[in-house]
């Protein structure tokens, strides 16, 4: 309801729709973005893996299946816990054997539930939906890696449904390979992903090089905290559109998904 009485200047916003002249801000600069170093990443894989290439493996292994079934038992899963840990078990190697006895949890999305209201802007957009040959896009919006900020992807995942679109969103903190199966069993004709943790330039293009090597060759929209000088980049691995805070139009984003679709439908 907010963004809708922004969108519409019912609900006045300093520097979003009103006094919106400023200096250029410093903010812009590339070093106040939080950045993920690829280098990081694979120095703490080398280093999981050299631990457990000196860890006592069998009592790891003897902790796991203790664990698990202690899991299936209904006891005390402290002793077995504390034992692997001891063992040199990682958090990880904790937590997956426990989902394969429960089981992995996924919240509800708040999508489904969400009240949307058509303003004038998107209630157009929704009679262009209408107008498309082929029935209504369908728009996956999906959030990759560890990022837990999900109301975003739902403002757009909701905008989407209310503009006609057939809208797919999962969640949270999907994997490459969850994103990309459910692409290729969806068959979406746009794919949106929302990343808000810097990881941007790592996950991005790795996820649309799985998607083309799957035949998935939906156009794809990024949407989060980017800076402008990573624009280019992103656009060079394969993005058709990005979005940032600056875009908080929701009516001229479903526009240009919407087109997006049709350019991709032929």
């Amino acid at each position: 309801a907010r963004t809708r009485r922004i969108e519409t200047g019912e609900q006045l916003v300093v520097g979003v729709n009103s006094f919106t002249e400023t200096e250029p801000s410093p903010l812009d600069s590339p070093g106040n973005f939080l950045t993920v170093d690829v280098d990081v990443e694979r120095q703490m894989i080398d280093d999981t893996r050299e631990w457990r290439a000196t860890r006592d493996s069998a009592g790891v292994e003897a902790a796991l299946l203790e664990l698990r079934r202690c899991a299936e038992q209904g006891e005390n899963l402290m002793p077995p816990s504390i034992a692997l840990a001891t063992a040199g078990g990682t958090t990880g190697e904790w937590a997956a054997a426990l989902r394969e006895v429960f089981g992995e949890y996924r919240g509800p999305t708040g999508v489904a539930a969400a009240v949307g209201r058509r303003t004038g802007e998107l209630a157009a957009v929704a009679d262009f939906v209408r107008s498309i040959v082929g029935g209504p896009p369908r728009f996956l919006v999906a959030k990759p890696g560890l990022d837990g900020h999900s109301n975003g992807a739902e403002q757009i995942a909701v905008a989407a449904r209310d503009s006609g679109m057939e809208v797919v969103y999962s969640g949270i903190r999907l994997t490459d390979e969850q994103i990309v199966a459910s692409a290729r069993d969806e068959d979406p004709d746009v794919i949106g992903l929302s990343i808000l943790s810097g990881s941007h330039l790592s996950l991005v293009p790795t996820i649309i090089e799985k998607l083309r090597a799957q035949g998935v060759n939906a156009p794809v929209v990024v949407g989060g905290i980017i800076p402008e000088a990573d624009r280019a980049t992103l656009r060079a691995a394969g993005v058709a559109a990005v979005f940032t805070p600056k875009n908080y139009e929701l009516a001229s984003i479903m526009r240009e998904v919407a087109q997006l679709a049709v350019s991709y439908r032929g």
